[in-house]
């Protein structure tokens, strides 16, 4: 869509101006009016912009540039904010992606196009900037596109202030604790300081004392060097550090990993369809004889009201039939035979979503709480059970851990609370209601960044306040196991598709030698 987007803007254009156009004023306001919209705290929204055309015009104008009888300032102005588009231009064309390190030289053979010629990032940076300027400030200003450079800035460098403006950001950088990882008697640098230890000074020596020109507090002399981080610094990637302002942390959804377990980012929206396909055969003396079947469509809407704090809706709808076996299991979409099957909408109500903890990335809080539509949902003579006659609650507490760069692990606890309102005259009200604590652990390995691969093991505890015996206590009153396998794949950015197979078993059916399994199709899209 981005090269569509791209090839249709840059033939209107190219058919309406011509080639050796002079940058002027209007160039560096309309770029620092870009930059504020899609840069926050050294983040690139490339999801929202993606979809426009927004950076176009100023790739094109960039190819079209003549600043060969501009001034220095002009020159070093245009060219630093020229690469970091250029940079963004790269990503958006291999979007989505984790690290620029996915694409096959990004810096040494993809080509860009400065002012006519045809060249690389790496050239660009070195025979246009580096060499002709000589100035080392340059190297925190000009962003690779990783967490493990100097964070992106929501403003374009002006010709009129491009001295200060170096100053200011080689300054800041030499003093961010991220940046520069200082204790007073050890200290670690960036390989930023390795790579280009010429352009310092040309030692290590050289390199201590430009360091501390700018430093608060000077570092000692025999540093070592950390790793790079070449995340991408994408404002949706949930391992993002954000070191601003921790209260405002932006910790958004991941598409390689198997499920939302933070927040989405404020202004978005997250639309998931999820359709649950539950059916079960039942029978005596271990003769399988009966199947229920029940399909459940939830529908949720989420808006991120900031970046910690999302609220939406959701909904059930539910089609049950009980038919007799042999049959499929996909016989509930069958007919309507009276007494048997039972279909419509059975519940609604408001969720949120809470990054509650900011130091924790990838850690959130969601809770539903769903009033029942319709009457007589758990059935009677007529009718078979569809749903619960009371309300549910339902509080999700998601998290999940990165391991290496393919495969992570997701962990979820719920407490569900089940027909809420029907027993309010029982003094024991709160465990005369179902109560259950599904415990859910899912391995999934990314193979690329828009396919996952997981596999899934749940196990849900009902609780009691007395044993099947009358005695009281604390007791496990039922539970259900499953284990399945799944995957997803992210078609575009905002939109990605999920299938998953479960084997399903409850105490009951263990007891009755009965057999369960789910089928389920998930759908979800970011606007």
């Amino acid at each position: 869509m981005y090269q569509i987007i791209k090839t249709t803007v840059l033939f209107l254009i190219i058919s309406a101006t011509a080639w050796g156009q002079n940058i002027d004023k209007k160039f560096f306001n309309d770029a620092d009016a870009f930059f504020k919209l899609y840069v926050t705290d050294g983040k690139v929204n490339y999801n929202a912009l993606q979809s426009t055309g927004d950076l176009i015009p100023f790739i094109i104008k960039i190819e079209k540039a003549d600043v060969s009888q501009a001034d220095k300032a002009t020159q070093k102005a245009f060219y630093i904010n020229a690469y970091n588009l250029h940079v963004i231009d790269l990503i958006l064309k291999n979007y989505p992606l984790k690290s620029v390190q996915e694409v096959p030289g990004f810096f040494e053979k993809k080509k860009i196009n400065v002012g006519g010629k045809t060249l690389t990032l790496n050239s660009f940076e070195k025979e246009y900037m580096l060499k002709p300027f000589g100035d080392a400030r340059l190297h925190f200003v000009l962003v690779c596109g990783a967490l493990g450079c100097p964070p992106i800035t929501n403003f374009a460098y002006m010709p009129k202030t491009i001295d200060r403006q170096l100053e200011q950001q080689t300054k800041l950088a030499l003093n961010d604790p991220t940046f520069m990882r200082s204790n007073g008697s050890k200290t670690e640098l960036s390989q930023i300081f390795k790579w280009y230890t010429s352009d310092f000074g040309g030692g290590k020596k050289e390199v201590i004392q430009f360091i501390n020109k700018y430093r608060d507090t000077p570092i000692s002399d025999k540093p070592s060097y950390y790793p790079y981080d070449w995340t991408l610094n994408d404002i949706l990637l949930k391992n993002n550090k954000n070191t601003a302002d921790p209260s405002s942390k932006s910790i958004s959804n991941n598409a390689s990993r198997y499920v939302v377990s933070s927040t989405i980012p404020v202004g978005s929206y997250e639309i998931k369809v999820f359709n649950n396909l539950y059916t079960q055969k039942t029978g005596n003396d271990g003769n399988l004889t009966d199947r229920s079947s029940f399909f459940t469509t939830t529908l949720t809407a989420l808006y991120g009201l900031n970046n910690r704090l999302n609220v939406g809706i959701n909904t059930r709808w539910r089609k049950v039939r009980n038919h007799a076996l042999p049959s499929s299991p996909f016989g509930v979409f069958g007919s309507d035979e009276a007494g048997s099957s039972r279909s419509g909408l059975t519940g609604f109500g408001p969720m949120i979503r809470w990054a509650a903890v900011p130091a924790w990335e990838n850690f959130s809080i969601q809770s539903s709480y769903t009033f029942a539509i319709g009457d007589e949902l758990t059935g009677n003579l007529s009718e078979p059970f569809i749903d619960w006659n009371g309300s549910v609650w339902n509080t999700q507490f998601f998290n999940d851990f990165p391991i290496g760069d393919n495969f992570s692990l997701f962990t979820e606890i719920d407490f569900l609370w089940e027909d809420i309102g029907t027993d309010d005259e029982d003094a024991e009200i709160f465990f005369n209601n179902k109560k259950t604590t599904p415990i859910t652990v899912i391995f999934s390995y990314n193979p690329n960044p828009k396919t996952t691969i997981y596999a899934l093991n749940g196990y849900a505890p009902s609780w009691s306040l007395e044993d099947e015996n009358g005695q009281s206590g604390l007791t496990i009153s039922d539970y259900f196991y499953q284990s399945g396998i799944g995957g997803k794949y992210q078609f575009t950015p905002n939109f990605e598709i999920e299938l998953l197979y479960s084997d399903f078993t409850t105490k009951f059916l263990k007891d009755s030698e009965g057999q369960a399994a789910t089928y389920n199709l998930g759908l979800r899209v970011n606007l």
